[in-house]
């Protein structure tokens, strides 16, 4: 049935969610654009509804013909207000995001990527990118970091968030009592000190914890951790997404896997 009021029940909480970056009061994701809603439906994440406009509909017949859930048309003057881009592409979905577990996270032979307080959600998506890219286990988002459910961290991930088995906020304690468990090595990735990256040996299990550039790794974890550096010419440190990615690539690199 379509929605004809902007103060329907449903908007309303898509626009709160959209505004804070975060889930709905029922636990769904906003996911927003037809790319984002393509690449979900190669994951692990349950569509629960789709919001389109008349003209978003026949503009996506056939995605939407994919998609097995409700689609909900609405008024092009009531669905304007629920995008988070400047140029709306007459779709959303709420999606429910795959509970991830330590077991799920730490399984495949790959390392384990550790954000460390990263708030940027460009930084952040583009970590989750790469962690995909060059076969990490998983992704986990310690307390502080972005929230998963942030719309600009979502479009910086370009849907690997659905496929990577991730955990959300979760200590330093339940860290580093889950590596020592698995027998996993932390690596901490710091600007000038430690071994250089083409010394580490990174073939075996490990985990790899990249902080904020604002304040690196916390002490707490820098001290379970060997540090890791990259060699670099004249600059002093780089972007956390562009030195864990090259981090991830020497990785599978040394494992065969690029």
């Amino acid at each position: 049935m379509p929605i004809t009021s902007a103060k329907n029940p449903l908007l309303q909480s898509i626009r709160r969610a959209v505004a804070s970056n975060r889930a709905t009061e029922e636990g769904c994701i906003v996911i927003e654009g037809p790319h984002l809603l393509e690449e979900c439906l190669r994951g692990r994440w349950q569509i629960e509804q789709v919001l389109t406009t008349p003209h978003g509909r026949e503009r996506h017949q056939r995605l939407l013909s994919r998609v097995h859930a409700d689609v909900i048309e609405v008024p092009q003057r009531a669905f304007e207000p629920l995008a988070g881009t400047e140029t709306s592409q007459e779709i959303i979905a709420l999606v429910t995001p795959h509970a991830g577990t330590w077991a799920e996270c730490l399984k495949s032979s790959g390392p384990a990527v550790i954000l460390d307080g990263i708030q940027d959600p460009g930084n952040a998506g583009t970590i989750v990118r790469s962690a995909e890219a060059f076969g990490a286990s998983g992704v986990i988002f310690l307390e502080g970091c972005v929230h998963v459910a942030n719309g600009k961290f979502l479009r910086a991930t370009a849907g690997s968030i659905f496929r990577m088995p991730y955990l959300e906020n979760q200590s330093r304690a339940q860290l580093m009592g889950q590596l020592r468990a698995a027998n996993r090595s932390l690596y901490a990735l710091m600007s000038r000190t430690g071994v250089r990256l083409n010394k580490a040996d990174l073939r075996e299990p490990c985990a790899i914890v990249v902080g904020s550039e604002a304040h690196g790794v916390s002490p707490e974890l820098q001290a379970c951790a060997e540090a890791l550096s990259i060699p670099t010419n004249q600059v002093e440190s780089l972007n956390a997404g562009v030195a864990c990615s090259i981090v991830l690539f020497e990785a599978a690199r040394q494992r065969g896997g690029v």
